[in-house]
């Protein structure tokens, strides 16, 4: 869902842009701002780069599962508390001030507190995490004091939204996060169940996840005036093929998606590769919002065609 956590996030901002009449410029650097917020959180997986190392050698499924057992460790924590996702969202918004030693000083007093704080109560690893956590915010606030035309508070309210959605994208894959860390609390004990089966539960999240970046399209399309069906190719129809892939991989659950995900994924280059010719010896570029939105289709219709067959052979 990673892609997802930012394309919610940038849908729910754009719009609200867009309803304001704000110029497209202003718009769209807010609804990228609030894509790149929702993304944080996903920091903590930096841990899980040992557990690769510790399997190197073996082949991609060892190194895949090394790669979530290491991560999970951390992971769905710190980052995913909403206790802790509005003093990060300030310490963002920090940044779009003039840069003095009043700043400077609140700077490193929220950090060093927030670091402190949760490495007293999590342990030295916890503290780690937290301190990539905060790196990131301040860097993304740095970025929109430079690149993108708001407020103090309006940067709070963008990254404090992409820092909440975060964690209820993950209630569909894995286990619920932590989302009252540090308190002794659960605000969800188990994951969202979308079916029975868990080969429809996987089909259904990524279902999910297309939605949100398509949500996410049809804002950018308002806010430039875009036509999104504009550009796709009839080529996004040979998606369909994929249905036959049923045939040859394992039926996709979230403890093997690896084979479907990766595959699924490669149907988009439908919307590139066609589009990549030689003119008098030189490599045209494609149209790539052309490219992006045809392969785009072309995912999502293989993704339909294989939950077709998928229900009609089981």
């Amino acid at each position: 869902m990673f892609v997802g956590h930012a394309a919610l996030a940038f849908a729910i901002v754009g719009s609200v842009a867009v309803a304001r009449g704000w110029p497209t410029r202003r718009a769209l650097g807010a609804a990228l701002l609030a894509g790149a917020f929702a993304t944080v959180p996903d920091v903590d997986m930096a841990y899980a780069l040992a557990g690769i190392a510790s399997a190197a050698g073996g082949d991609a499924l060892a190194v895949a599962g090394a790669f979530w057992s290491t991560g999970n460790v951390v992971h769905r924590a710190v980052t995913h508390s909403l206790v802790l996702a509005p003093p990060v969202a300030l310490l963002a918004a920090l940044q779009v001030t003039a840069p003095t030693r009043r700043r400077r000083f609140l700077t490193a007093a929220l950090g060093v507190s927030l670091v402190a704080g949760v490495g007293i109560s999590g342990g030295a690893l916890a503290g780690f995490v937290t301190t990539l956590f905060l790196l990131g915010a301040v860097s993304l606030g740095l970025v929109a004091d430079r690149y993108v035309d708001l407020t103090a508070r309006q940067v709070f309210g963008t990254a404090l939204l992409g820092l909440a959605t975060h964690p209820f994208g993950d209630l569909f894959t894995g286990e619920p996060p932590a989302m009252l860390y540090p308190l002794d609390a659960t605000l969800v004990t188990e994951r969202l169940t979308l079916a029975a089966d868990p080969t429809l539960h996987l089909l259904g999240a990524f279902g999910l996840e297309l939605a949100t970046i398509w949500a996410a399209v049809i804002v950018a399309c308002l806010a430039t005036g875009l036509r999104p069906t504009t550009p796709v190719s009839p080529r996004a129809t040979l998606g369909a093929g994929y249905a036959a892939s049923i045939l040859l991989i394992p039926a996709p659950t979230l403890d093997l998606s690896y084979p479907f995900v990766f595959s699924v994924l490669g149907v988009g280059l439908l919307g590139v590769l066609p589009r990549v010719r030689l003119v008098d010896g030189v490599v045209e570029s494609p149209d790539w919002v052309g490219a992006l939105l045809t392969g785009l289709s072309a995912i999502t219709v293989a993704w339909g065609a294989y939950t077709v067959a998928y229900v009609a052979i089981g």
